[in-house]
């Protein structure tokens, strides 16, 4: 198995990348999510890879981090989910919002995935729920971006704004990603609900 591609990023397009490895092209399916944070054509880039195969074809799955590939990995291990779908919730989630919606039940927000239907949601949500820990996100460990800050149990005013987010009818994890965006800006008090809960919907809305 192909663990890794390190080498020049030759071509770029849509879902597929092409590295260029000592003269050796390699075609390399992305989601969206890595597309977005690949480097400019020409550039040095290391992919960790997933090879599919099967009777009638080979394919390589890159991301940019071991995390993106491990919860890739996860994601396929869900019966009626593959390489496909896999790379398509990446396309629409990233790890930290996928966390979020895995253990708070949200598998409205994972259905919206090309292809990804209700019922096979509400299927990877309830055999992935005991795989994932809260200390992942409580720590920050879910590939989420440097300007992100993860949610703390006391963290009382954010977590009562995004009860509040609730109530009014939004999911679980787009009202946590947003109080996060929110509070991470530091253009806002922390500890004030009313604040935090206007900005919030303005990142809603």
């Amino acid at each position: 198995m192909i663990a890794f591609v390190n080498g020049i990023l030759d071509e770029k397009r849509d879902l597929l990348a092409v590295i260029d490895v000592g003269g050796i092209g390699y075609n390399v399916n992305i989601s969206a999510y890595t597309a977005d944070r690949l480097p400019s054509k020409g550039e040095a880039c290391k992919l960790y890879t997933y090879m599919s195969v099967r009777e009638d074809a080979m394919n390589l799955y890159g991301f940019l981090t071991r995390d993106e590939l491990d919860f890739f990995k996860l994601l396929i291990s869900v019966s009626g989910i593959g390489p496909k779908g896999g790379q398509a919730i990446l396309s629409v989630m990233t790890p930290d919002d996928l966390r979020f919606a895995i253990l708070s039940g949200d598998s409205k927000a994972i259905s919206k995935a090309p292809g990804v239907g209700k019922k096979t949601a509400e299927r990877l949500v309830l055999e992935l729920k005991d795989k994932i820990s809260n200390d992942d996100i409580l720590d920050g460990r879910a590939g989420g971006t440097d300007d992100t800050v993860a949610l703390k149990t006391e963290d009382v005013p954010s977590n009562e704004a995004i009860e509040a987010l609730v109530s009014l009818g939004y999911g679980l994890t787009e009202s946590t990603k947003a109080v996060r965006t929110v509070v991470s800006s530091g253009n806002v008090n922390a500890n004030d609900t009313e604040s935090i809960l206007k900005l919030a919907l303005k990142e809603l809305i």
